[in-house]
């Protein structure tokens, strides 16, 4: 059953049922678009390449699209990238039960068709001023990757170029050209 009054925190978003995918950003519900299967295609790819270098590596842990992470308070923010990595020295030894607290080491979203620039870069932001180290945007359109170290510098990749995981992975390497593959 769907909840009817309006859900403004953490706390409230963590306990409503019915909802279908949304994140909550400074205390507004903002419903998302299901994902496509080329979205879902390249999330997993990217997500299954990210987390095996992560374990061979004992790196810490990658996570899955869906996965809320609270990154401010009053108003409350919690987004969901399509694939996040967490450093080993920051994952409890104790896995909480709600939303992971701040922000991931490595946050990456995949952009969908209806994606407007503006809302992408507005989570770019988000990331960034909460923590986040880097912050990816796979672009299927432009088969390109552009990583964000700040809000107002990024490094573009095109399929021809190779990503790789700088300060946050170190010694991570995938072809552009591998993330779009088919």
């Amino acid at each position: 059953m769907a909840t009817t009054e309006p859900i403004t925190t953490a706390e409230q978003l963590l306990h409503a049922s019915g909802l279908g995918p949304c994140e909550l950003v400074r205390g507004e519900l903002i419903p998302l678009a299901f994902g496509s299967l080329q979205h879902g295609c390249i999330a997993a790819r990217l997500l299954a390449t990210v987390a095996g270098f992560v374990k061979e590596k004992s790196l810490g842990v990658t996570l899955a699209g869906g996965t809320g992470f609270q990154i401010a308070r009053n108003p409350d923010t919690v987004r969901a990238p399509d694939v996040a990595f967490v450093r080993a020295e920051r994952v409890p030894a104790t896995l909480p039960r709600g939303f992971v607290p701040g922000p991931p080491d490595l946050a990456v979203e995949v952009l969908s068709p209806d994606d407007r620039a503006g809302e992408v870069l507005a989570k770019v932001r988000d990331w960034l001023e909460a923590g986040c180290r880097a912050v990816g945007v796979v672009d299927p359109m432009t088969r390109t990757v552009s990583v964000y170290r700040s809000p107002n510098e990024a490094a573009i990749l095109a399929a021809t170029e190779t990503l790789t995981g700088g300060d946050v992975l170190p010694g991570f390497s995938v072809p552009v050209a591998e993330i779009f593959a088919a």
